[in-house]
């Protein structure tokens, strides 16, 4: 029994199109979460590991302001001097970057203005892929569309895409576009991993539909699937950027049903990658790539191991006994704590089911 196909030759990176732009991106994407600020402040290290990702065959790099306020959106930059033009670069916007009120959000004087932030950051004169950080009801999705679709016409951004929409805004947004002649999102960004299983349902077939690559974050579930997440093994420590304390602790805490339940998951996860002869990490990654809507699993390393123990995933297929072995652990479209998500549909809110 196999049930790994590798090719022969290390980092074999598939390279598949940014929507349906003909823009050819790596199937793993260098996520830069991690650079700066409370995680890596070293930003000659950072730099290091971004040109061991690139050397490597990544072409595929996403950012955004919010990161350590700014701060990897300039390591970013600093890399990719001389560089630049063998990268497709994304960054986000939305997050709130100041303490005025207007600081943040999806207005059009809001994104004329960070954008401008973002490219000073980056240094360069242009961004690959500019995506709507996080839905924002209080805006309408046609003022987004509009302000964006007058950055591509002035060539300050190339693609627009999202993240953390449900499906219906999906579709709200590819009709709005359509219906007012502006930019067409191209991608859709989220969480999706063995333990975040839910865009299952119905995210991932909606963007498949409308032509859209999806670039899913965190295929190792915050760290869960990192293989230290062990029964009877002491539980590793979040860094301080992911889940130590404050907004991210719900998804860490054992004393949650929910996560222990992820516990259970992440130690049987463990068990079928080790009968399949490679590691969860690879497993994880492999998993969320070899779906057929996807087309980016973004990798975030804070340190040059954790980037070299995720780099062998690109040139995984995972065989179907492996994954109905996963299917029996983790049931498709269902993630054991809701949380894990990052983004929970307001609709759900107590006030919104009147309770």
């Amino acid at each position: 029994m196999r049930p790994l196909v590798k090719v022969e030759r290390e980092f074999a990176m598939e390279y598949r199109s940014l929507g349906d732009t003909g823009v050819q991106v790596s199937n793993l994407c260098l996520g830069t979460m991690m650079f700066g600020g409370v995680n890596n402040a070293d930003h000659d290290d950072c730099v290091r590991i971004i040109h061991t990702a690139l050397d490597a065959g990544i072409n595929f790099v996403d950012t955004a302001d919010v990161y350590s306020n700014g701060e990897s959106e300039e390591i970013v930059g600093k890399a990719l001097q001389g560089r630049r033009d063998q990268v497709v670069l994304a960054t986000k916007f939305q997050g709130v970057m100041g303490e005025d009120r207007n600081q943040g959000g999806a207005s059009r004087r809001w994104i004329v203005a960070e954008v401008e932030n973002s490219l000073r950051r980056l240094r360069t004169d242009h961004i690959d892929l500019y995506q709507l950080h996080r839905p924002n009801p209080g805006t309408n999705i046609e003022e987004t569309l509009a302000a964006l679709t007058d950055l591509v016409r002035q060539g300050k951004v190339l693609y627009v895409g999202h993240s953390a929409f449900q499906a219906s805004q999906i579709v709200e947004a590819q009709w709005a576009a359509r219906d007012r002649r502006y930019v067409r999102p191209v991608s859709e960004q989220l969480s999706y991993s063995l333990l975040v299983r839910t865009p299952e349902i119905d995210v991932l077939p909606t963007a498949l539909r409308h032509r859209m690559s999806v670039i899913c974050y965190s295929p190792l579930a915050g760290g869960w699937l990192s293989g230290k997440w062990r029964k009877g093994a002491e539980p590793p420590t979040p860094s301080a950027g992911r889940g130590a304390s404050g907004l991210f602790q719900p998804r860490y805490d054992l004393d949650n049903p929910a996560n222990a339940g992820k516990l259970d998951a992440a130690d049987g996860l463990a068990s079928v990658a080790e009968d399949a002869g490679t590691t969860l990490v690879e497993m994880a990654i492999a998993f969320v790539v070899n779906h057929p809507a996807v087309t980016s699993a973004i990798i975030g390393p804070r340190t040059m191991e954790q980037l070299t123990t995720q780099l062998p995933a690109a040139d995984i297929t995972l065989s179907a006994e492996v994954l109905d072995r996963i299917d029996k652990i983790v049931a498709p479209g269902t993630t054991p704590n809701p949380f894990d998500s990052a983004y929970v549909n307001p609709a759900l809110s107590a006030e919104l089911l009147r309770r």
